[in-house]
């Protein structure tokens, strides 16, 4: 009888052991924030050329006269960096804002690369490309990287209909944000650019936050650098607060209540298509009554886009009440002179917040002595695209769990306090 009662408490401690053994230690979940810095290159902002990287990104018909302006300003600026040019035109005024672009170190090497929720690759310059193509870029190079592993039979492909974009292998690499390290992430490693990235040497690269079902890497989609660091988040979120004038961040895992002013409002996204997408049909010119824009209209929310392109109706009725203002077919937009106050933009997200683009921010580029660039366009498709212009007046969290958005006024860079947020459903 003793000896089988002590057998049954030694078996009783074993199995009690190798149940504490097996049982896994909880990890510390945990936020970060990555900070934005000046792209080095950045001259200003050209508003037809930023249309047209709108159009190609979004796979909109392109006006073969936007391509040829676009082309002959790239050519001209070439001439005048080799002084060609007589005489300048001052844009200070309307280049109210710059390009600002985040460090990610991928294999250990640090590369400067735009933070885009318009879409869901990770996606860096490689050391294959070419050496005009690399030339002031940073550039990955797998040979340098202990941790590299080519995900054999893949590429991505983010090119568009006229022949622009990137195109190259995948690798599966060590990627840390922030101080935060995936293991193993999927990475586009580029072996083709077009012009519109080699010309812009502040970024090498792209960080895609959209939903992961929109990555480009086949045969089989990869998941996003968000989705693969989400179960660690403290939260399973992160917030753009892209500043004015200052450049900002982006934070991962916790919504910070000092960075925006009142309630934050919660809508649900429809992620169908990979988007942060809403309904947004309504929308207010100044303190005016709120309008219709189009029933049932959609709109994406897309820091990777400067530009808001909104449909015809609400851009004509907008600039319809700015003096002076035209649809100009040498500019393939709508411009006004310089020196008019704009009236304040409401735009309606998803039935539940009114986000007010002050006027201020859609005075978006010079292009002569007189004239401005709007940086409120038409859109030439269904869905519009709600970009920087409007981010650089509100605070805005993704959820990534409960696939949802949330949006809140940003408070001013020079107050700072403490800050509540509700829930709308």
């Amino acid at each position: 009888m003793h000896s089988a009662a002590l057998r049954s408490i030694v078996l009783f401690v074993a199995l009690l052991a190798a149940g504490i053994e097996s049982t896994p230690t909880p990890r510390t979940k945990r936020s970060f924030t990555v900070p934005r810095v000046k792209n080095r290159d950045f001259t200003g902002h050209d508003g037809p050329t930023e249309l047209l990287k709108a159009y190609r990104k979004h796979d909109m018909p392109i006006p073969r006269s936007l391509v040829d302006l676009v082309e002959a300003r790239n050519e001209k600026r070439s001439l005048d960096s080799l002084g060609g040019f007589v005489g300048t035109v001052s844009a200070t005024e309307a280049n109210n804002g710059v390009e600002y672009v985040s460090p990610v170190k991928v294999g250990g090497q640090t590369v400067n690369v735009a933070f885009d929720t318009g879409s869901s690759d990770l996606w860096v310059f490689g050391a294959q490309l070419d050496a005009t193509s690399k030339n002031g870029h940073d550039v990955y190079d797998s040979s340098k990287s202990s941790s590299f592993k080519a995900l054999e039979g893949s590429t991505f492909n983010c090119t568009y209909g006229d022949g622009s974009g990137v195109l190259g292998n995948v690798a599966m690499e060590s990627v840390s944000v922030g101080g935060v390290t995936v293991s193993a992430q999927a990475v586009g490693v580029a072996n083709f650019v077009s012009d519109q990235f080699v010309k812009d040497t502040g970024s090498s690269g792209l960080m895609g936050l959209a939903f992961s079902s929109l990555n480009r890497v086949r045969p089989q989609a990869q998941k996003t650098f968000f989705d693969n660091v989400m179960n660690d988040l403290a939260q399973p979120v992160f917030t753009a607060d892209l500043r004015r004038d200052g450049a900002g961040s982006y934070e991962f895992g916790r919504i910070d209540q000092s960075k925006f002013t009142g309630d934050m409002t919660w809508i649900p996204v429809n992620s169908t298509s990979g988007f942060w997408q809403f309904t947004s049909d309504t929308f207010a010119v100044n303190n005016g009554p709120s309008q219709k824009s189009k029933d049932g209209a959609q709109a994406i929310a897309d820091t990777g886009t400067t530009l808001i392109l909104a449909n015809p109706q609400l851009v004509e009725t907008y600039y319809a009440q700015v003096q002076g203002a035209v649809l100009s077919a040498e500019e393939e937009g709508y411009v006004f002179p310089c020196d008019t106050a704009l009236p304040d933009l409401s735009l309606d997200i998803g039935g539940s917040y009114i986000a007010k683009v002050p006027g201020a921010d859609i005075k978006f580029s010079q292009y002569n002595e007189n004239m401005c660039f709007g940086g409120l366009q038409p859109t030439k498709s269904k869905v519009q695209i709600f970009g920087d212009v409007l981010f650089k007046s509100q605070f805005v969290a993704f959820n990534g769990s409960e696939r949802s958005i949330g949006f809140a006024k940003a408070v001013d860079n020079e107050k700072k306090a403490a800050k509540t947020t509700r829930r709308r459903r």
